[in-house]
């Protein structure tokens, strides 16, 4: 979302002077009469009550200072750690809104927030009122101040304030000036803006990506009041800086990525008003594609079709049918002794995909996915494919086709679920049965043996539990899953909770698989069920950190319905003389 000057999370002392009125206080009781505008039950229920509580000290505090008052939103600042702005809007028990604090960001509706709400409620009807007449004031006392004084007032704040001055700064440099001073002056900015001279950590990344946005704005402005040819100079500059960049920025929240889309659909928006020449329009487009390592020009032919017209459309087409026509076709066998990018494959496919597409011929875009079959996932995405455009039998044949060129690389269980589900449609069921016990034995799993199960209620629980015991006596892992992890959930999943508790006291199996056999059989095994849980709350206890205490506090409960009250206590007595130094958990346990 993004907020006006005055909105912004900075705001200095002439500012506040101006938006001082006699709402902008804190606690402030309410008339009798008066109905709230924030249901107060709501405000509850987002925050949860510690958060309110801390909101509602710092409303009896005197923390907030209502800045604007309107039927829509609410804008304050609230001061905490530092001072925060924030926003409110809605009323009765719809709410919503923002704050500029770091627990807004984290978890959402934020102590300052119930704040401020607590605060409006407290001034009653006439909030709205008196939040109109401060901004008539403002306005009068502004127009009363002539544009020299205003102008003076105005270079006050972007003096004390480096994010004001920089849009201004940019606003006057399209104020203004032939293409050529304007383009200069923006180019400059754009410079400024994605500079890094050192690398930007994540807490910076924000502030770093607001600036480069700014930018944007202007530009799209341009692109948008008659200055087109300029804008789509300036675009192309502004992302290959923003690419440049990107080595040395922590973009863990994508910054980067969404800002070269946008520049993107900038750069759509100023090729659709300047009507470059066709082909060499596509002759350009091409080639950015090919070497797009961002994906801002992969999907290009149709974002810019109407720009290309049919002379450009059949120039890209023929770009990149000549280099589709260089790529050598792909098997499994082959991948090895082929060097070509995958990019290559894959962005070339696509953007022949959208003429073939376009054509409606279904066998050449079959024909582009057959091209290159080098994973069992090309394999499963041709069949999918095939199978989407109605044609069943190609799509199992693509399929199993794909199953045998890899049997000897381990199965692709996605490839292999696809396959079997195909054959189970044409009444094959034995073959489906034969290629899921084939990938079981070699890498077994929970899906395939649901798949087995429904094929073969009977006979696929002995047959898989026959395997799994074999491995685990000769000590092999199953795929990801400890010894006999895959095992005990089998048995548990069948019911055979002996079994499965003998394989636990035979085999070593993770925590989390005992875990959930002791919760189904406490009842019945109430001795080992204690076990298991008093081993996993000393793990919690040791591990330390309160969501940690939580889960052992709960297991704690689980416990004691299975314990005598001697045990109990006894129990309860040893872990205080264990971890009595941790108070949280302590807390809780008490």
């Amino acid at each position: 979302m993004r907020f006006d000057w005055l909105a912004g999370r900075q705001i200095d002392s002439f500012t506040i002077m101006l938006f001082k009125t006699p709402f902008a206080c804190g606690a402030k009781m309410m008339k009798a009469n008066d109905e709230p505008r924030f249901d107060i039950d709501v405000l509850r229920k987002y925050a949860g009550d510690k958060v309110f509580a801390r909101g509602r000290e710092y409303f009896n505090d005197g923390q907030v200072q209502i800045l604007l008052v309107e039927p829509k939103r609410v804008v304050a600042q609230v001061a905490g750690t530092e001072d925060y702005r924030t926003f409110l809007t809605g009323r009765g028990k719809s709410i919503d809104g923002e704050c500029s604090c770091p627990a807004f960001e984290d978890w959402g509706f934020c102590k300052h927030m119930v704040a401020v709400a607590l605060t409006v409620n407290a001034m009653g009807r006439d909030a709205e009122a008196e939040g109109a007449g401060a901004l008539a004031r403002i306005r009068e006392h502004l127009k009363r101040k002539g544009v020299d004084a205003l102008v003076e007032m105005v270079m006050t704040l972007a003096d004390r304030d480096p994010t004001l001055l920089r849009k201004l700064d940019v606003a006057a440099a399209t104020g203004h000036g032939d293409d050529k001073a304007i383009e200069a002056r923006l180019g400059k900015a754009i410079d400024r803006a994605v500079r890094t001279t050192r690398y930007v950590e994540y807490g910076e990344a924000g502030d770093w990506a607001a600036h480069v946005d700014e930018v944007l704005d202007t530009i799209a402005e341009l692109a948008s009041n008659g200055r087109a040819a300029v804008a789509l100079k300036l675009v192309n500059r502004a992302m290959q800086g923003i690419e440049q960049a990107i080595g040395s920025i922590d973009d863990s929240d994508g910054d980067c990525s969404a800002l070269l889309e946008r520049a993107g659909e900038i750069h759509r928006d100023a090729v659709l008003e300047v009507r470059p020449e066709p082909v060499q329009l596509a002759r350009e487009l091409f080639a950015r594609a090919m070497n797009d390592e961002y994906g801002v020009f992969g999907r290009v032919v149709s974002a810019y079709a109407d720009a290309l017209g049919e002379t450009g459309l059949a120039e890209y087409r023929r770009l990149a049918t000549e280099a589709w026509e260089k790529l050598p076709p792909r098997t499994g066998k082959g991948k090895s002794r082929d060097t070509t990018p995958e990019l290559d494959y894959f962005g070339l496919m696509r953007i022949l995909d959208y003429f073939a597409e376009r054509d409606g011929d279904v066998d050449a875009r079959i024909a582009l996915r057959a091209k290159d079959l080098s994973s069992p996932w090309a394999y499963l995405q041709l069949a999918e494919f095939c199978l989407a455009q109605g044609r069943k039998e190609e799509a199992l044949r693509r399929a199993e086709e794909g199953l045998w060129v890899f049997e000897d690389s381990g199965p692709d269980v996605r490839l292999v679920l696809f396959t079997a589900k195909l054959l189970i449609g044409v009444d094959r069921k034995q073959d489906a049965e034969a290629h899921l016990w084939r990938a079981f034995e070699t890498a077994p799993s929970i899906e395939l043996y649901e798949r087995l199960r429904k094929l073969a209620p009977k006979s696929a629980c002995e047959r898989a539990v026959a395997f799994l015991e074999a491995r685990t006596k000769r000590g092999e892992r199953v795929y990801w899953f400890s010894r006999s992890d895959l095992l005990i959930e089998i048995l548990i999943r069948e019911k055979k909770f002996d079994a499965a508790w003998a394989a636990v006291h035979k085999h070593k199996a993770s925590i989390n698989v005992r875990l959930t056999l002791a919760g189904k059989t406490s009842a019945t095994r109430p001795r080992d069920a204690l076990a298991v849980y008093s081993e996993r709350v000393e793990q919690l206890a040791n591990g330390g950190g309160n969501t940690a205490y939580e889960e052992a506090a709960k297991l704690i409960g689980l416990m004691a319905p299975l314990q005598t009250e001697t045990e109990r206590k006894t129990y309860v007595a040893t872990l205080k003389a264990r971890h009595g130094r941790k108070r949280n958990f302590m807390k809780l346990m008490s």
